[in-house]
């Protein structure tokens, strides 16, 4: 079963409502860990666009800081891995946006996806002090970013022709990695693209890193690129979860009940009436809601912790607030602790996707949503 690295608590600090986040280091230590040994022999880009998936790319940094380089979006994000320190490689996954993110890529010694003319044409008119390395895309069936079969190698040719470009690596993006297409298509489309051209290659994300990359050496290449998977989200969820996978929480939301309801059969619970009482029953309000980031649309029987016991949510998640069933637990009350997602007391654990699953969405989404106003702790 999946498991926490290491115990949660609360901090001792005040904080004006009962909720906190936490980000767990060690778990992110352990879930890069998986990924070098699910593609054994490749390099790993850790990805920390959108603020390390919500994390905070100050928060994760220290349990990430093995990987061979960053991944990340924008020129912000890039200053900020390179203020903690860090000086390997980092990578602008949607390469510069307008011409004078080049400047920065010099100054910052940054590597950059190129996926479009107009990148080329910016970095033929770019007086660079040394030349940069750059990510060459195929769009291979994404249908995102990224040149078609036809136009690659016109592209490569252009850009090996720049004195301003040292290496190129050929990449692509999987499309339908965590399902059952697979790989094979694009794949194929790759290898053909790229044919007797030079260079390293980069292809998985982190479905292809952890279902293909072990046994296919062309796909796993030599560089991954491992996202979700290192945020303890299994990519491939409700197929598999990440005890499956071996993979470890990296963030848990906690709140404690600030209220306990009796209910008599035929009440209603929150916004709607949306949920009744079948028969009496014991209901917790915990200081959690939409605004903190919790899925507005999480509907009834939603998975939550309370007091590492597992329960659900009952009626409409609120602002602030969200309604639990503590039928499961009956000695719950004011002050318990209630888990939302991630660790749990006693080594209890929620995985994010479970949650998410409920809501109709993906845990990237919960991740990235987390509101401002929840203080972080890192443990």
């Amino acid at each position: 079963m999946a498991h926490c690295a290491r115990g949660t608590h609360w901090q001792n600090r005040r904080m004006p409502r009962p909720i906190q986040a936490t980000v767990h280091t060690q778990a992110l230590a352990h879930n890069l860990r998986r990924a070098r040994e699910a593609a054994p022999e490749a390099r790993v880009w850790a990805v920390v666009k959108a603020d390390a998936y919500g994390h905070g790319i100050a928060n994760a940094y220290a349990g990430l800081h093995g990987a061979d380089g960053f991944a990340l979006l924008d020129i912000a994000e890039a200053e900020r891995v390179r203020a903690l320190g860090w000086r390997g490689p980092v990578l602008l996954l949607e390469g510069c946006f307008e011409a004078r993110d080049l400047e920065a890529c010099s100054r910052l010694d940054l590597w950059h996806v190129i996926h479009r003319d107009e990148q080329i044409d910016w970095l033929a008119a770019h007086r660079a002090a040394h030349a940069q390395r750059v990510f060459l895309k195929l769009n291979s069936g994404m249908n995102r970013l990224g040149f078609t079969a036809a136009a690659y190698r016109g592209a490569w040719l252009r850009l090996s022709g720049l004195t301003q470009v040292d290496d190129i690596v050929l990449m692509t993006h999987f499309a339908d990695a965590d399902g059952a297409p697979g790989i094979a298509a694009q794949q194929a489309v790759f290898d053909a693209a790229t044919r007797e051209l030079p260079g390293e290659r980069s292809l998985c994300n982190s479905a292809a890193t952890l279902r293909f990359a072990a046994d296919m050496p062309e796909a796993r290449a030599d560089w991954i690129r491992p996202g979700i998977m290192v945020y303890g989200s299994a990519p491939d969820f409700p197929a598999h979860d990440i005890a499956h996978w071996d993979l470890q929480p990296t963030m848990t939301l906690r709140s404690r009940l600030i209220s306990t309801q009796q209910l008599r059969r035929g009440d209603s619970v929150g916004y709607g009436s949306a949920f009744r009482a079948d028969a009496e029953m014991r209901i917790g309000v915990a200081a959690c809601g939409y605004a903190d980031g919790y899925p507005r649309l999480a509907p009834t029987g939603t998975p939550v912790l309370v007091d590492g016991v597992r329960t659900r949510l009952v009626g409409r998640v609120s602002m602030d607030m969200v309604t639990i069933d503590l039928t499961p637990v009956p000695a719950a009350d004011v002050g318990s602790e209630v888990t939302l997602w991630g660790c749990g007391p006693g080594r209890s654990v929620l995985a994010i996707d479970e949650v998410a699953h409920a809501a109709g969405t993906v845990g990237y989404e919960l991740m990235c949503a987390l509101a401002k106003r929840v203080p972080i702790s890192v443990d």
